[in-house]
């Protein structure tokens, strides 16, 4: 029996939906436990692409998918994405698609004080999604949140909307000069969801805890990456949430003997969306190839992921955050055609070596990338099946990150589709 993590090792975007898609053929439940839908994932099967951004992405596999209690849901987007997918011919039933009674909901103040605030910040934005995610969790911490099992009980529900509404509406028309919410439409529109959902809410903590007693094997679906989590990452450029592995535990309702394995997606190269320092970034015609090539636009926000080369210092920095036992790399098609390559093993900071990555934002927005520059490949590679058939030059590649970050490649993607993978080991082998 197997549970594995999933966690992006960069600013996110590195291809997890790829490989949640992929291994959880292998497992029993997919379990999402933090974020909320500024995350997106997207997948290609059979040449046809899918994205979510709550449903978790083992929900095309025909699994149980689980939303823990860490996640901020919005259930305007969530039945959007249940029809989306039914309309597909997913199936997001109440026994395929189920929601933790705990977790918190976003409310339309949230989303009109996150799109407010940024407004009012104008140049020093932080750059978020304005989904509502940061005030939500705000809430949630502040113990005015709404949860699901507070949403399906109507009276509660009114209640707390009575309580919260007239602060909320103060914040907006005062301080961030923005227009009132109207209380009854959204009782009504609350209300309406809330008997849409019901049949989906449950307590998911008890039903993994019952579901690994009988030997189930389960993958935690991380969204975002690792430099985005509110305490370890490059703060305040960071999501409101924790994103790294111990959260899979906190944020879904099971303990740490569960997890058996963490496996960090690495993007070949670093891209990240949205402002905050990026040492490796490349502002030049490479910088151009790999947004072009990779496509690189934000799954959720449209917005053009800024490029640069793989930076060791934060991968080596997820390593330790989450304890890696393997990575996957995505992508490694991507940098075909180029020349020579690069990879950042350090920073330079006022003629300092810094080999581990700083706190603070100024420190890292004045360090320099040190480069290993090695030779690039121009085959094709989204053909190849095998780790031996590839070019010589892509297994050195693969073989120095392996030796810099002291952890072992298990799954190599060559290509957006399923197929397009060389799997040299599977985590849910192992047992």
């Amino acid at each position: 029996m197997a549970n594995i993590v999933i966690i992006g090792t960069q600013w996110g975007d590195e291809g997890k939906g790829k490989i949640v898609d992929l291994l959880a053929e292998y497992a029993d439940i997919v379990v999402r436990f933090q974020g909320g839908n500024n995350a997106g994932h997207t997948m290609v099967v059979n040449g046809e692409q899918f994205i979510s951004h709550l449903v978790p992405s083992g929900i095309l596999q025909g699994k149980t998918c689980l939303i823990g209690n860490g996640v901020v849901v919005d259930p305007a987007v969530l039945i959007e994405e249940i029809e989306y997918l039914e309309k597909r011919g997913v199936a997001c039933g109440p026994q395929q698609l189920m929601v933790s009674e705990r977790a918190q909901v976003i409310m339309p103040y949230h989303k009109q004080i996150d799109v407010a605030r940024e407004n009012k910040k104008g140049k020093d934005k932080i750059g978020t999604t304005g989904r509502g995610i940061g005030p939500a969790y705000e809430d949630k911490a502040n113990r005015q949140g709404v949860r699901f099992v507070d949403l399906i009980d109507t009276e509660g529900f009114r209640e707390k909307l009575a309580a919260t509404l007239p602060e909320k509406n103060f914040y907006l028309e005062k301080f961030l000069g923005a227009q009132p919410i109207d209380a009854q439409l959204i009782s009504d529109q609350y209300t309406a969801f809330a008997k849409r959902l019901a049949p989906h809410v449950t307590d998911v903590s008890v039903v993994l805890n019952q579901a690994v007693a009988k030997g189930k094997q389960v993958l935690y679906e991380g969204a975002q990456g690792t430099h985005l989590d509110i305490d370890h990452g490059t703060y305040p450029f960071v999501t409101s949430s924790n994103t790294v592995s111990g959260n899979a535990c906190c944020g879904s309702g099971v303990g740490p003997k569960m997890i058996s394995g963490v496996i960090g997606v690495v993007k070949a190269y670093t891209t990240r969306v949205g402002a905050g320092p990026f040492a490796s970034e490349l502002f030049d015609d490479v910088g151009n190839y790999l947004q072009s090539k990779g496509a690189e636009f934000g799954a959720t926000t449209g917005r053009r992921r800024r490029c640069g080369w793989l930076d060791m210092v934060i991968l080596n920095n997820a390593v330790r955050l989450n304890g890696l036992t393997g990575l996957a790399i995505t992508k490694l098609d991507v940098l075909g055609g180029l020349e020579t390559l690069k990879i950042c093993t350090a920073y330079r900071y006022q003629g300092q070596l810094l080999a581990s990555f700083p706190a603070n934002l100024k420190v890292l927005a004045q360090c320099e990338p040190v480069y290993e520059t090695m030779d690039g490949w121009s085959q094709d590679i989204s053909s190849i099946r095998t780790y031996e058939a590839l070019p010589l030059n892509v297994r050195r590649y693969l073989r120095r990150i392996e030796e810099l970050s002291g952890v072992p490649i298990q799954i190599i993607s060559v290509g957006p589709q399923r197929d397009q993978t060389i799997v040299l080991d599977n985590p849910f082998a192992i047992s």
